[in-house]
């Protein structure tokens, strides 16, 4: 399958002098087009206080129409009609905000994230799971992973088939109730998508350190702060690793997302 990685909302934090950015997949399957994560949309520029509260005045969203991933697929020859399917890494804005572009197309996440989108719990997922993306009542497909071979060392998986073969669901929670990983076959390698299991590169292979506006932002709304450290752990391990047929990158660093865009060898 042939992976375009894309950003589809940049963003500047305070005290974060990279920025960060919007990491979207788009995948060129047999079966039509696949969105991993849909980023910031064509509503959300349209009304950013709906659409994103109160968080747009700590991350700062651009809100640049030409990000959106309705705007990229068709600047890439394709038919938006032609995405058929949305894989959730979790159900924040900064990831749905895109859904509405999209309304006939199945959006797949964990049954967990779902339950916690649906009907949030406590102040963080009240604020983090807006109605507003809910509005236009996507077409939601819960996954369960409980179960399901082990990928890579990680053990609660599903192959989304029904979509293409080659797209994994990881269980990777922490950043929130149902958070997942998305792992997609592009033939000469994998890409290993991990949505918001960190923030910024230096936290897992050891190049320098994180904005601490970044990691407090990371520690504030996270669901479970032990198992983010864990997947911390974990990741370093798989980035220590450094295995030839794996691209690792993340939802928000602007470095990992070039150096996807700009990978020529597997």
């Amino acid at each position: 399958m042939k992976v375009h990685h894309l950003n589809c909302g940049t963003m500047r934090p305070w005290r974060a002098p990279d920025g960060l950015v919007c990491h979207v997949l788009l995948v060129e399957t047999d079966n039509g087009l696949v969105l991993i994560d849909s980023g910031i949309g064509l509503k959300d520029v349209a009304d950013p206080a709906g659409r994103f509260g109160a968080a747009r005045f700590y991350v700062r969203p651009a809100f640049d129409i030409t990000e959106a991933a309705i705007r990229q697929v068709t600047a890439l020859g394709h038919d938006p009609r032609e995405v058929r399917h949305i894989v959730l890494t979790h159900f924040d804005a900064d990831h749905t905000g895109g859904l509405a572009d999209f309304p006939w197309a199945q959006v797949h996440l964990t049954t967990t994230e779902t339950q916690a989108a649906l009907h949030p719990e406590g102040v963080v997922e009240r604020g983090r799971y807006l109605a507003s993306h809910r509005a236009h009542d996507p077409l939601i497909v819960p996954h369960t992973l409980d179960g399901g071979e082990p990928w890579r060392g990680f053990p609660h998986t599903k192959e989304l088939t029904d979509i293409a073969a080659g797209i994994v669901m990881i269980s990777l929670p922490g950043h929130s109730r149902g958070h997942a990983a998305i792992a997609v076959d592009a033939g000469t390698h994998w890409v290993l998508h991990v949505g918001d299991c960190f923030y910024h590169h230096g936290q897992i292979d050891g190049t320098g350190r994180a904005p601490k506006s970044l990691t407090t932002m990371e520690r504030v709304v996270a669901a479970d702060w032990s198992k983010v450290r864990g997947n911390h752990r974990r990741l370093t391990q798989l980035c220590a690793e450094n295995p030839p047929d794996l691209l690792l990158v993340n939802a928000h660093d602007p470095t990992l997302l070039h150096r996807a865009q700009n990978r020529t060898t597997p």
